[in-house]
């Protein structure tokens, strides 16, 4: 993030005036000896022990035993109530999204506040599971009786107030959902739930860093050089969309993490490679969106194709330049 900072100091001079430019940064050894909001990496991880440690805490004073209903409902009560942790109903900050930010703050998304919960739960010796239901991410304990979760009082179900809003609102899928249909879902591994939280990551990253272009997508070259009723679209330097290019990073961040975890995923190989595009990065777009070529459906290919031979050439153009050579390369 220090080293975003830095490059993007000038572009961000264009929105903000008393923009200042960090001189020093300092180098790690390593990733969890970083600073993030004060704290390591560890320290913040040291957050969910303590928050653990209070959930302990409330079920000793209480004077009661490990009963299911009433561990969840300590943990709601120290996670919701004295902690104060809430759902970003609009993803919009992108603090909303990362960990640390959320321990600090109490606001965050609902995939990171799920995984909050999980691991609070599971330094409490009690699993959780999750599964996308929808366009959400709902988590409950592992349990023969289901109903349970079901069962309203003080006007709210335990499934209800660990999921949130979304599971009283007839408009989301969640609603529907009762104990007999919780068990037919299936159960979202870690690597699904990294997958989740990071896609969400690209999406916000690339919806900011592309806010001063309305309308623009990924895929928008794409449409306008494979369209051959349109005035052929000359790509090169100039057409490029000016992007806030720390956000655009940090997206493309979260794609080689993604890509990682899901390296025959075609669309999210050409979206990434498509960003870098717009990050001006050639010839690595044209190799992502050559292999995205290899594994995408035919007619997604043949979109593609015409778009990254003459990306191939501009970047051959470039190349020519910078060894000095005036005029155009001429392709015969």
């Amino acid at each position: 993030m220090a080293f975003n900072q830095e490059m993007d100091t000038r572009s961000l001079l264009n929105e903000r005036r008393n923009v200042s430019s960090p001189s020093d940064t300092k180098e790690w050894d390593s990733v969890e000896q970083m600073p993030l909001g004060g704290k390591t990496i560890s320290e913040w991880l040291s957050e969910l022990d303590a928050i653990a440690k209070e959930v302990e805490a409330e079920l000793v004073s209480r004077d009661i035993g490990c009963h299911l209903v009433e561990v969840l409902e300590a943990v709601n009560l120290v996670l919701f109530e004295l902690r104060g942790f809430k759902r970003s109903p609009v993803l919009v900050d992108s603090k909303h999204s990362y960990l640390h930010s959320i321990l600090s703050s109490g606001c965050g998304s609902a995939i990171l506040l799920s995984i909050i919960y999980i691991e609070v739960c599971r330094r409490l010796g009690l699993t959780i599971v999750g599964s996308r239901v929808g366009g959400d991410f709902l988590i409950w304990p592992q349990t023969g009786y289901p109903e349970e979760l079901f069962k309203v009082t003080s006007g709210h179900s335990l499934f209800a107030i660990v999921n949130g809003r979304c599971v009283e609102d007839p408009r989301s899928m969640a609603s529907d959902l009762t104990g007999t249909s919780l068990l037919g879902l299936e159960i979202a591994t870690n690597r699904d739930i990294i997958g989740i939280a990071l896609a969400n990551l690209i999406r916000l990253h690339w919806k900011r860093a592309s806010r001063s272009n309305h309308g623009l997508m990924l895929t928008s070259p794409l449409r306008h050089v494979h369209n051959a009723d349109e005035k052929p679209n000359k790509i090169d330097k100039s057409n490029v969309p000016l992007l806030r290019p720390q956000d655009l990073r940090l997206a493309i961040m979260a794609s080689e993490r993604l890509l990682i975890l899901q390296p025959h995923n075609w669309a999210l190989r050409r979206d990434h490679g498509m960003m870098l595009y717009y990050n001006r990065e050639y010839g690595k777009a044209v190799q992502e969106l050559s292999i995205c070529m290899a594994f995408a459906p035919e007619e997604e290919a043949e979109i593609l194709e015409p778009f990254v031979e003459k990306l191939h050439l501009m970047r051959l153009e470039l190349s020519w330049k910078s060894l000095g050579h005036a005029g155009r390369l001429a392709v015969p």
